[in-house]
């Protein structure tokens, strides 16, 4: 099988590797692409998932207006988790219903 395979690319000739490189390159493309998209509709690029890390116990570590923006923040993305998870189990039922 190894010399099957080695005869192969060997009777190729001169410069066929770049086409390979170009195949792997366009589908990393591809793929982030893909990801980014994926990471947008499921609202990945959130700028204020840093204040989600803090908890009730980190007043001391923080500025006055830090902390409330991280509580209003963690408010924000409980409200919309079970928005979320509203919408899916209005989904199942209806998946359910047909």
């Amino acid at each position: 099988m190894y010399d099957y395979i080695n005869g192969y690319l060997e009777s190729l000739g001169d410069g066929w590797s770049i086409y390979l490189w170009l195949v792997a390159g366009a589908l990393i493309i591809i793929a982030c692409i893909y990801w980014i998209i994926w990471a947008k509709k499921h609202e990945q690029f959130d700028e204020d998932i840093k204040y989600v890390i803090f908890q009730e116990d980190d007043i001391d570590k923080m500025s006055k207006e830090d902390y409330q923006k991280s509580r209003e923040v963690i408010k924000q993305q409980i409200e919309r988790r079970d928005e979320v998870l509203a919408q899916e189990r209005l989904a199942k039922q209806q998946k359910r219903a047909t």
